[in-house]
């Protein structure tokens, strides 16, 4: 008999196998000894005066847990199949390219940034010396902006592509088999890089190519094909259809796209800040302990209100996390979070952002399909006007931030270029300002603490997503007035964060495959 149950364990516990088949064996009321079990899910449970772990397992009663089956993705050798010209070495050019390999084509892949190692020197430059490459920087690069933000592994996109084989990937390459049970699954900056570089070494293994410095600088179209891509370089690469997963900060590629005439539309997206507090106070609230237990995980929060008929929402929280900058372009400031896989911080950030629509965009309407991008770029170099030039970021304390005051001090923060006291509210649009300062005295109501002067307001959080969506058949995937164009991942408008992005990758590359077989 198989039977599927939850417990509630002890932190401490939640390691300890014999604790957990005390717990089953109490809970089902039967012997330890006529019974094997698997974990299924793990998650934390903050609701009662003690958190707990609740372990989802499967019980084999009176029979013994299957065996462990291999995971296989079934990779094949390519060398002279068809070629998927791949432009874009994240989370969905890569899976694209890994699914490639299962499917018989060959994957070529190009990246404008440079190889996973190579990109900490620039980041280094950004951190230390305020110095943006505008080509390699933590949004640009081999594994995209997810390598270097934290790699959380959570989505609500169960209904794109398969979870569990995304995390298998994952784990096969290096990653914690952690992530298959984890409720929320991360796996941490410091380990990313390793893995990245082995995801690359696989579809080189089998056949592909993977190509850095490679910045696309125009397509090659053959009447409304489109079969390659002409980079920096004058190289041009040409292939059997091109897979396009340049992610929501390459905005080059929309003005390519519409320089050659193909479709591109506005989309909606979010802006505001980032607001980073103590981690051991947000523990507090969280837990309700004075100090959290070592067999705790530094919590988190997750935040939502309307303002105005617009969401403001924490996004992309940090807990034990890190403060970096995101900036792809000298002259701009922008910002986005990210944690190590201990994390062991001591400070907790989160995006917390206004949905933006394009009724928002009415003074940028002469812009038009590029108004949102206008409009972001038009913030982010207002952020940067009041930093001498460097990556210094503006902000002010949280409660000086509602109250429009300018902050005398700023607490100290993990964000190394270093914060700047600024009045952020007159360089915001009015309108993100005044939903932002409403919905965190919404959020001060849901969250007691968190509306605190220790906690600090850091501008300007703009990369929630892309304010582009390049369109495709619903379909067949693909674009509908550019035949062999296949929009995929955050930067064409259909991801939002690593796993969705891989999986979307994915589903792209069947969609080739599909359109291969009859073209």
């Amino acid at each position: 008999m198989i039977k599927d149950i939850e417990i509630g364990i002890l932190p401490v516990l939640a390691s300890n196998q014999e604790a957990i088949k005390t717990t089953i064996s109490q809970t089902l009321g039967i012997d330890e000894s006529d019974f094997t079990f698997n974990l299924v899910r793990r998650s934390v449970d903050a609701r009662g005066k003690t958190p707990l772990i609740r372990l989802k397992c499967q019980v084999f009663i009176s029979m013994p847990a299957p065996e462990e089956l291999v995971f296989d993705p079934h990779w094949q050798r390519v060398e002279g199949k068809k070629k998927v010209i791949i432009v874009g070495a994240g989370p969905a050019g890569y899976f694209a390219a890994l699914q490639c390999l299962t499917l018989g084509l060959m994957p070529i892949v190009i990246d404008r940034g440079k190889d996973v190692r190579a990109r900490r020197r620039d980041l280094k430059a950004i951190q230390q010396n305020g110095v943006v490459d505008p080509d390699s920087n933590y949004c640009f690069g081999e594994g995209g902006a997810g390598t270097y933000s934290d790699g959380k592994l959570y989505t609500r996109s169960h209904k794109r592509g398969s979870i569990e084989n995304v995390l298998q990937i994952l784990v096969k390459h290096g990653a914690n088999p952690d992530i298959l049970v984890d409720a929320h699954p991360h796996i941490g900056s410091n380990k990313l890089p390793q893995i990245v570089t082995n995801l690359r070494n696989t579809i080189l293994a089998f056949g592909g190519e993977v190509h850095f410095e490679e910045k696309v600088v125009d397509f090659v179209k053959k009447g409304n094909r489109l079969t390659g891509v002409i980079t920096q370089n004058e190289r041009k690469w040409e292939g059997d259809a091109v897979i396009l997963a340049t992610g929501h900060s390459a905005r080059d590629i929309y003005y390519l796209l519409a320089k050659h005439g193909i479709l591109i539309e506005q989309k909606p997206f979010a802006l505001g800040v980032r607001i980073e507090h103590p981690q051991p106070l947000i523990d507090k609230i969280q837990y309700g302990q004075e100090n959290r237990p070592d067999a705790l995980p530094a919590s988190s929060y997750k935040l939502v209100t309307q303002v105005e008929n617009r969401g403001v929402f924490s996004f992309c929280m940090c807990p034990g996390g890190l403060i970096v900058p995101a900036s792809t372009s000298p002259g701009e400031i922008v910002v986005n979070g990210m944690s190590m896989s201990r994390r062991d911080s001591p400070f907790a950030n989160a995006g917390t952002v206004v949905s933006i629509e394009m009724d928002d965009l009415k003074a940028y309407q002469d812009k038009g399909v590029f108004a949102g991008l206008a409009f972001q770029q038009k913030v982010e170099q207002n952020m940067f006007s009041v930093t001498n030039g460097t990556q210094k970021a503006p902000a002010q304390r949280l409660t000086d931030f509602v109250n429009g005051k300018l902050s005398q001090s700023l607490p100290k923060s993990s964000y190394i270029p270093g914060l700047t006291p600024a009045y952020l509210h007159s360089l915001l649009p009015d309108f993100v300002y005044k939903r932002l300062k409403k919905g965190v005295q919404d959020f001060a109501k849901k969250m007691n603490g968190y509306y605190t002067s220790e906690a600090v307001v850091v501008g300007i959080e703009s990369r929630t997503s892309s304010p582009v969506r390049i369109p495709r058949d619903n379909q067949t995937l693909m674009h509908p007035e550019c035949i062999g164009l296949f929009p995929s991942g955050e930067g064409a408008g259909y991801a939002g964060g690593i796993l969705s992005a891989a999986m979307d990758g994915q589903n792209v590359a069947r969609a080739v495959f599909n359109f291969l077989k009859e073209n």
